[in-house]
């Protein structure tokens, strides 16, 4: 410390004076303590050292700017060691990333600026304004990038530059791709993953990244997937949109640790250098998924994906023609994006109880009576293919769906699972007793476990499983129910 030390005011007060008129301190539910510069919306945690800038070193530079001097780093660390005593006190609150709730049903998207300047997305409009940091807190990463100020009054010509951008094969495909850019806008609205399809040279890793960095701004980008689930999450939680490329196998541990993403999961670690303390990870954000064919797919996982299909473009553009058009026109996407996602907000529809991601489905039907697309009829037809396409590659499920083609319309038929593992394994043999294919079940239990997981894909084939016990034995039932009528759609307004 370049100042003589006074035993009245030692250097670690001086600083946690400062420190206190200067920054606001709060804890968050882990434990975790943030510092946040007075009037600013951006919250840095006080333990932090990494390289998008640490409070230390914001304090540091505070300190010697406004003349109380430079003092070395002992002094620093019981400084921070008291303040983060003092703020485990503090009211706890969130901090997020990109996208968080406001007051009186406001929506905040994190525009990345160091000005702190956000939009607010409110149930009359959107504006551009800094946030209170007592109703928002935001946490930035590497992986934050920063978003044009959107344009007003651009009277929907964004939407369709962007459109005219990505090569999407159908105007269904269009209007899912636009109802789950509304979805990533909300922060408590679970979306299901797009995965972008199509032939080779069909713009898939292009239209991936067109999408992201409408929320992600022009550093978005896509990355390979991790090999294990601990980088995938790391992955997941420094950023909001999370977009894996050019994806040709799913491993099991893959696809269960997509769905948590999809859906919203915790994980807990050991905290490092502790004995007895665990660091908890809440993560529930939008993915973009990009491949030509990942194999099979598990049938939860199908639930949650949107299938776009893109085709191949007539007239070829050089990647830098094809950038800077799309960055010159971000502002108006991002300014029509949010016009629209204020009306279809503000739209009223009954909400779809038959699919599994209501949230989305209902967020679907907001936007047909928004605007007249057919974007619930389009969810509902994609998530048919995907269940094909879960029935093409597993052949126990192909194998449930003849045994039930003998069973009478409303009839129920009730096996132990052992009995069901022999009526299904003879009737995939057959009389020439075909060898069984790798991957079949062993045991009744693993059947079971099995018929559980293909329970909504059979459902949607018109096949109910379901499990129960009588005084004797534990069975599973198989049912075929009479046909009900679609549910009904609501008709466009336009």
């Amino acid at each position: 410390m370049t100042m003589a030390d006074d035993d009245k005011n030692p250097a670690r007060e001086v600083i946690t004076d400062y420190a206190q008129a200067h920054f606001r301190y709060f804890r968050t539910a882990d434990g975790t303590v943030y510092a946040q510069k007075n009037g600013h919306p951006v919250a840095r945690p006080i333990r932090s050292q990494g390289t998008t800038g640490s409070h230390r070193q914001e304090l540091m530079v505070g300190l010697y700017r406004d003349g109380v001097g430079v003092f070395n780093g002992t002094a620093l660390k019981e400084a921070l060691d008291l303040i983060e005593a003092l703020a485990l006190t503090e009211d706890v609150q969130p901090v997020h990333i990109r996208v968080a709730p406001g007051f009186d049903g406001a929506t905040w998207l994190d525009l990345g600026r160091s000005d702190g300047q956000s939009v607010r997305i409110h149930p009359t409009g959107w504006d551009i304004a800094v946030p209170d940091p007592r109703e928002v807190c935001w946490r930035r990463t590497q992986l934050t990038g920063e978003l044009p100020l959107p344009a007003k009054n651009t009277d929907g010509k964004g939407i369709d530059a962007l459109l005219r951008l990505c090569n999407f094969a159908t105007a269904e495909t269009e209007c899912l791709a636009i109802a789950w850019l509304i979805g990533c806008l909300g922060p408590s609205v679970p979306v299901p993953a797009p995965f972008l399809t199509g032939p080779q040279g069909a713009g898939k890793s292009t239209g991936g990244r067109m999408l992201v960095r409408v929320v992600e701004g022009m550093s978005g980008d896509l990355r390979r997937a991790p090999k294990d689930e601990e980088n995938l999450i790391a992955a997941v939680a420094a950023g909001w949109v999370t977009a894996l490329d050019n994806l040709s196998h799913m491993t099991p541990d893959l696809s269960d640790a997509m769905c948590c993403i999809v859906t919203g999961a915790e994980n807990v670690k050991r905290a490092l250098f502790t004995d007895g303390d665990v660091f908890r990870a809440r993560y529930r954000r939008p993915l973009l998924l990009t491949g030509i064919d990942v194999g099979v797919i598990r049938p939860d996982l199908a639930e949650r994906l949107l299938p776009l299909r893109l085709e191949r473009p007539r007239t070829r553009r050089t990647e830098a023609e094809l950038w800077a058009e799309y960055e010159e026109a971000l502002p108006v996407i991002l300014g029509s994006l949010l016009d629209l996602t204020v009306k279809v907000r503000a739209a009223q529809a009954d909400i779809p109880t038959d699919l599994r991601m209501a949230d989305f489905a209902h967020l679907c039907a907001q936007l047909d009576a928004a605007t007249g697309l057919g974007a619930l009829a389009a969810y509902r037809a994609s998530l048919d293919d995907l269940n094909d396409d879960v029935i093409e590659g597993d052949l126990l499920a192909q194998t449930v769906l003849k045994h039930a083609s003998g069973l009478e319309v409303g009839a129920e038929q009730r096996m132990a699972s052992a009995e069901w593992l022999h009526c299904l394994t003879s009737l995939y043999s057959g009389e020439e007793c075909r060898p069984l294919p790798k991957g079949w079940p062993t045991t009744g239990k693993v059947l079971s476990d099995r018929l559980k997981r293909l329970q909504p894909t059979l459902a949607a084939r018109g096949v109910l499983i379901d499990w129960g016990r009588t005084n004797a034995a534990r069975y599973i039932e198989m049912t075929r129910p009479p046909a009900t009528p679609p549910p009904h759609e609501q008709q466009p307004t336009f």
